[in-house]
């Protein structure tokens, strides 16, 4: 990589993320007064939307900033991938990443490096400095630092650290724990603080990583306490979720004053933005009625969802993964031989294969029809409507190859095509009920992904008050270019040069191939797998 240090305009980076903010939840907020610190890295700085993947999902996003590659390249797309060839579900893990990290390509110039908390970082890999994993991380069991002593140093300095979501539910849904869940929260941004202030005195670094996963948590549970019409239906309840953003910025604040004291310029971003989830849309089922898909009988969908209930009550909350033989089926009872496509899984969007001879074990559809019968599905998915308000289930239905701009040589294992549901709704694989689209119950609204996140950018030679609209991929160029490093010329990103004033000088290199590290080792155990399914599905994943 060649190196022109000569360009560099800053000292040292600190990217702060906020997983899944946006500004309508932060806009109010800070007009409330409650988030200071925040407003003023806005009002002192460059500020914006940062626009998320398709599909907005952790997994996909947080790859994207950290490769400078959509997912097309990458190869993530959501918590898990699909297999074809055995018909199975599998997490994504650090070894389906497809290209370099900007920890690896910062590391290799000799920058020392921190990431503390960043998603698509278990098992965490070597870097020149240090790397605490992400929330796909099982538990604290598990090795997730970089060096590994770093994992006892965290856990004496701060014994209650734990991966758990710590959701916890009453007899009223929630309410009746509703303050122990909020604290929770804070307690978790308050020991991110303690991690930078910690690894910062033991490692130092150059460019450092924290991340607030719980921003996440806390607008997919609470949505309905952030909305506009809160302030007459449930007051206290959004002064006590506001509370816990005012303790994000006391965070943020004192995150500011570790990087002045390092000399460093402060990002802030979110990996997507977040909105209402008003239904979950059901193309399983809508496939059905046409046709495609077909279950072996009523009874034996009965006995599916028997079976997993009972297995959760009595093993506890796990899901497809902890249940011997279910795999697929855990939710559908599919008759494979007279089934010719599926939603296999779904991530906000639904991922949909075709049931093809020669790549799945029971393929039945020939490989002279899958162009077709491809189109003819999208067409129909297209027209299908919603019985309520008689509007598209979804906006759009594309075909992987064309949105990223890959060969499906490269990534033979991509969906077959991607639905994308109109604004407020997010797919699942399951059937529940006789409509195309599940309406969320009065008094139920949650959260979910938007493609709209945040940005922020604030230090010397960032211009104040200009605003942009820039792409997640930008961010690693952009960092890059900071440090005085050449930008990789198939970066799908681009360095916002026009941030700075004068504007940041941007070199580009030939890119060199990368051969990802890989194993065939599944990496996470029976009971991990239960663990990280309870943890998503506790948020409305993997539905």
């Amino acid at each position: 990589m060649t190196d022109t240090r000569a360009n560099r305009v800053a000292k040292r980076i600190m990217v702060i993320g906020l997983d899944g903010a946006t500004f309508d939840v932060l806009g109010p907020i800070m007009d409330h007064g409650f988030m200071p610190h925040l407003k003023h890295l806005i009002t002192t700085g460059t500020s914006g939307i940062l626009n998320s993947t398709k599909p907005p999902m952790t997994p996909a996003a947080w790859t994207t900033f950290m490769t400078g590659m959509g997912p097309g390249r990458h190869g993530v797309i959501d918590f898990e991938h699909y297999d074809p060839q055995t018909n199975s579900l599998k997490f994504n893990n650090t070894f389906q990443i497809k290209d370099k990290t900007i920890w690896q390509i910062l590391s290799e110039k000799n920058f020392r490096v921190g990431s503390i908390h960043l998603p698509m970082t278990y098992p965490p890999q070597a870097v020149n400095g240090f790397m605490v994993s992400g929330f796909e991380t099982p538990s604290v069991a598990d090795n997730f630092t970089y060096p590994a002593d770093l994992k006892q140093m965290i856990l004496k300095e701060i014994p209650d650290y734990t991966y758990s979501t710590n959701w916890q539910r009453g007899v009223l849904g929630g309410r009746s724990r509703f303050t122990e869940n909020l604290e929770y929260f804070k307690r978790n941004f308050r020991q991110n603080v303690r991690l930078a202030e910690l690894c910062t005195q033991r490692y130092g670094w150059d460019v450092v990583m924290v991340l607030f996963k719980l921003v996440d948590n806390i607008q997919h549970k609470c949505w309905k306490f952030l909305t506009p019409e809160a302030d007459d239906k449930y007051p206290t309840q959004k002064r006590m979720v506001y509370s816990c953003f005012q303790v994000l910025d006391e965070c943020i604040g004192k995150l500011m004053a570790l990087a002045q004291e390092q000399e460093a310029t402060v990002l802030i971003m979110s990996d997507h933005g977040h909105g209402s989830l008003d239904g979950r849309a059901q193309p399983n089922w809508l496939l059905k009625q046409w046709g495609f898909l077909n279950l072996t009988s009523s009874l034996a969908q009965f006995t599916a969802r028997v079976n997993n209930l009972i297995f959760r009550m009595t093993k506890k909350k796990g899901g497809r993964y902890a249940q011997p033989d279910m795999g697929i089926e855990h939710d559908l009872a599919i008759d494979w031989k007279k089934t010719r496509a599926c939603i296999m899984h779904a991530g906000i969007y639904g991922f949909l294969y075709l049931n093809l001879k020669g790549r799945q074990p029971g393929g039945i559809v020939d490989p002279s029809e899958y162009e077709s019968l491809r189109d003819e599905l999208i067409d129909r998915l297209l027209s299908a409507r919603d019985e309520k308000f008689k509007q598209p289930v979804f906006q759009q239905v594309l075909k992987p190859e064309e949105l990223y701009r890959c060969t499906r040589a490269n990534h033979p294992n991509l969906p077959d095509s991607m639905l994308i549901p109109r604004t407020g709704l997010a797919v699942v694989r399951k059937i529940r009920g006789f409509k195309a689209v599940k309406w969320a119950l009065d008094g139920r609204l949650g959260g979910t992904h938007r493609v709209e996140g945040i940005f922020v950018a604030q230090g010397p030679g960032i211009k104040p008050g200009l605003k942009v609209n820039a792409n997640i991929a930008d961010i690693t160029p952009t960092l890059l270019a900071m440090m005085g490093l050449a930008v990789p010329a198939d970066m799908e990103g681009r360095a916002l040069s026009n941030i700075f004033e004068p504007a940041l000088k941007v070199e580009f290199e030939p890119p060199k191939k990368y051969l990802p590290t890989e194993t065939s080792a599944e990496i996470f155990s029976e009971e991990e797998q239960r663990l990280l399914t309870q943890r998503l599905s506790d948020l409305g994943y993997l539905e």
